[in-house]
């Protein structure tokens, strides 16, 4: 709520300060409005003050509370009639003792099941040497999920030859081969393990050695064009003993050439490298000298 009070001084400046003083109040916080500009006048007649006019906003005042009337006397209260005496309760017979719930017959408890058995490692089956391959083999296969034909026959120069034919065998190859030569080794050591005579089972499937064997041959004779071509060293990717010795044996009678083995396994590769025609020597045939 706005109040305004008027203030007198000798000048406006006067007036205002007190005005100020008496509130309590900054120039800041107030407007002034000059009423009357104070008049000095001549030997002092004439001389009036100057009167300003303050605005300040002042706090509303709370409504003071109304008195309250005072409540009119109650009547008294007539006693309230003594309640009659009860009649005395005859008392209640005890109830029967209640038989007790007979117990709900308890589930049996469940069998434990049994600890699974840890896998058993490959044991060496009996029979002749194709039984005991076809037996492992087929074993082998069945805990990869594949299902294959299995063809095995007899290997010139003692052991057997195998070729697996079906639907996904894929995974039976692996990549360049690996997996195949996984499971030829193991068909190897299971059949073998425990024998005095160790003949070499080959693995294949779907013709793939073969077909790598091919490759293969078609790969050392192109890097051989091209060690005599530039005259200088060609290295191959990284091979397994199998595929180094087709390499060697590919390239053992090409002229210029001469080929060895780097690196160690599994990074092992085969490097042809270029020689002169007049200094080309025959070179051991043994694959064991060159893997």
């Amino acid at each position: 709520m706005q109040r305004s009070i008027e203030f007198r001084g000798k000048t406006a400046d006067d007036a205002i300060a007190a005005g100020l003083a008496q509130l309590g109040l900054e120039r800041d916080d107030v407007s002034v409005e000059i009423v009357e500009r104070g008049k000095k006048g001549v030997f002092g007649i004439g001389a009036a003050d100057a009167v300003v006019r303050i605005t300040y906003e002042a706090p509303d005042e709370a409504p003071k509370p109304k008195a309250e009337r005072p409540a009119p006397p109650r009547a008294p209260e007539s006693p309230k009639p003594a309640p009659a005496p009860r009649a005395p309760e005859s008392p209640k017979p005890a109830p029967a003792p209640k038989a007790p719930a007979p117990k709900a017959d308890r589930p049996a408890p469940r069998p434990e099941k049994p600890a699974a058995r840890p896998a058993e490692p490959f044991v060496r089956a009996e029979g002749t040497q194709a039984e005991q391959t076809e037996q492992f083999l087929r074993g082998l296969l069945e805990r990869m999920g594949v299902q294959a034909e299995m063809e095995i026959s007899p290997r010139q120069g003692g052991g057997l030859d195998v070729q697996l034919r079906g639907s996904g065998i894929g995974a039976v190859i692996g990549r360049r081969g690996e997996t195949l030569d996984a499971i030829q080794h193991l068909t190897n050591y299971v059949v073998n393990r425990g024998s005095d005579h160790h003949d070499h089972i080959n693995v294949d499937a779907e013709n793939y050695r073969a077909k790598r064997e091919e490759s293969l041959v078609h790969l050392a004779e192109k890097m051989a064009a091209k060690a005599v071509k530039y005259k200088r060293g060609m290295a191959l990717e990284p091979m397994n003993s199998y595929e180094r010795h087709v390499i060697h044996t590919a390239l053992q009678d090409y002229e210029g050439v001469t080929t060895s083995s780097i690196g160690t396994e599994p990074n092992r590769r085969v490097v042809v490298s270029y020689v002169r025609p007049e200094t080309v020597k025959k070179e051991p045939t043994d694959y064991k000298e060159w893997c």
